[in-house]
């Protein structure tokens, strides 16, 4: 079956019947999001907070503290006064209240589940992968002891050469709003065995799920001020940045936000240990040969996945040769899908603007003569307007255009561009030609295939048949290019290697005068 002919297949243009939409359950008021500092719950000092809705219906769900350089202060005092302790416990005193976190973490899966699901929009599977795969950091940092033991060796007759991991200090991660959980595991628990102290800031769309985690923290053990949470926007974030007393910088989010972070950092009198992660325009490629039930459930699931707002989500499908039948097949599994909370269901986009923003790329495709194969903007009227919520349902374009910004730019959305290529070098060429490096995947049945692809995408993390690879510990995450500013990867030893800096100590010794053993 050719591309043309999966375009005229009408299943894909017929809309949905509405249905009821499952949601999780509210809280009986507003949850007020506090920072979390030096233990203890406390208001921002202006005493400003801004509303949280839900992406689901819209509702008041909580309210976030706007923090200001005041509340930074006082964190960056905490945590480095809790720094001068915690940085002396041994890493086996340190792995204690780890091992307990991750417990808590495995006991109360259910419950933060919930949270994430309610401020985000993940379904249930999502949101648990999301813990779980959280977790996975926790327990690899559970294993310090072994992994920082440092080095000793004789390096010549009498002279012995020592290294040791030490911490920085007072450490900030920033991280994004479509993994509450998951993205702050990648840094916090590696940066906390090694020693440092780590200052959270959440995004302020999803602020309910670190504030629950906070609670967690405590419960685990961990000192007062060893791990704190500042929330806010942009105030808060260049007031960690620009702090003296804060040794290193990490974030997570748009390539645009990722590159000023590390500019600021870097212009500093004194240059600041960062490692920004930005955005991504994943590309996957599927050959003839490959197996197409499997393909076409993968690409699914990689651009529909987290409802597209990840930074290893699916953005450009190119196909070589004769593909048309995978097409279909992904257009019909897609077109089946429903919103909702639970498996196989789709949640909602974040918030109104980034919906607008998704509505406007397929505007412009449509305009600019592109097919619209299957059009997720049905899903604003036909759901939003009956729940109140920001629903964008799946979409997939066919482009004539390599070059038009819907096959350039991040949508970060269940919009999937499609591309034919003439062969596999035009494939590889519109690849390699993106700003991004952080995720791209090639479909197919053969090792030769593979290969070839595999040794020529210019990306960071590549998949084969695994629309979303992901590494899993004890493999690093991270991409190249415009997706990552920074010399690091974020977790496994990448993050050991950004949370620590090595001390090299060269001893010798005065050799004894020599006796023989009648004196």
């Amino acid at each position: 079956m050719s591309v043309a002919s999966a375009a005229v297949k009408q299943e894909e243009k017929t809309q949905q019947p509405t249905v009821a939409i499952a949601k999780p359950k509210s809280p009986s008021k507003p949850i007020i999001c506090n920072n979390y500092i030096n233990g203890q719950f406390v208001e921002p000092s202006a005493k400003y907070h801004i509303d949280v809705l839900s992406p689901h219906d819209g509702s008041l769900i909580g309210k976030v503290a706007m923090s200001n350089q005041n509340d930074v202060d006082k964190a960056v005092k905490a945590g480095k006064a809790a720094f001068e302790k915690w940085s002396k416990w041994t890493v086996k005193e340190r792995m204690k209240p780890l091992l307990k976190l991750r417990q808590i973490l495995e006991e109360n899966e259910d419950e933060l589940a919930e949270i994430v699901m309610l401020e985000h929009g993940k379904n249930r599977v999502e949101a648990l992968g999301s813990i779980r795969k959280g977790n996975e950091t926790v327990e690899y940092a559970c294993g310090m002891p072994n992994i920082i033991a440092g080095k000793v060796l004789e390096v010549s007759n009498g002279v012995c050469c020592t290294e040791f991991y030490e911490p920085h200090g007072v450490c900030a991660s920033i991280v994004p709003f479509n993994f509450p959980i998951m993205v702050p595991m990648w840094t916090a628990p590696i940066a906390l065995a090694c020693g440092n102290t780590v200052i959270c800031k959440p995004s302020e769309k999803v602020p309910l799920t670190m504030t629950k985690f906070a609670e967690y923290i405590e419960s685990a053990g961990f000192p007062a001020g060893v791990f704190q949470i500042i929330h806010g926007a942009a105030t808060a974030v260049n007031s960690l940045v620009d702090h003296a007393d804060v040794k290193a910088i990490t974030f997570v989010g748009s390539t645009k936000v990722a590159r000023l972070v590390y500019n600021r950092c870097k212009s500093l009198p004194v240059p600041k240990r960062c490692l920004c992660l930005g955005g991504a325009k994943n590309h996957l490629v599927a050959v003839p040969d490959c197996n197409i039930e499997m393909t076409s459930t993968d690409v699914l699931n990689s651009f529909c996945g987290c409802s597209g707002q990840r930074c290893m989500a699916a953005s450009v499908l190119l196909l070589v040769g004769n593909t048309g039948e995978l097409l279909h097949e992904i257009v019909r599994k897609a077109a089946e899908l429903r919103p909702g909370i639970e498996k196989r269901e789709m949640g909602p986009i974040i918030d109104g603007d980034s919906l607008q923003r998704m509505k406007q790329y397929v505007d412009d495709a449509e305009k600019d003569g592109h097919t619209v194969l299957l059009d997720g903007r049905q899903w604003i009227e036909q759901y939003g307007s009956v729940t109140n919520g920001t629903w964008f349902g799946p979409t997939v374009i066919v482009f004539k255009d390599y070059k038009h910004r819907g096959m350039t730019e991040e949508i970060f959305g269940p919009v999937l561009s499609v591309y034919v290529c003439k062969d596999k070098e035009e494939a590889i060429q519109i690849e390699n030609g993106n700003e991004y490096g952080n995720a791209a995947c090639i479909y197919t049945s053969t090792g030769e295939n593979a290969l070839w692809f595999q040794k020529r995408f210019s990306a960071g993390m590549i998949g084969v048949n695994v629309g979303v690879p992901v590494p899993r510990e004890p493999f690093a995450f991270g991409g190249i290019n415009a997706s990552k500013f920074g010399d690091s990867d974020i977790t496994a030893d990448g993050g050991v290697s950004f949370f620590t800096w090595r001390r090299k100590v060269t001893t010798k010794w005065t050799p004894a005068e020599k006796k023989t053993w009648m004196d």
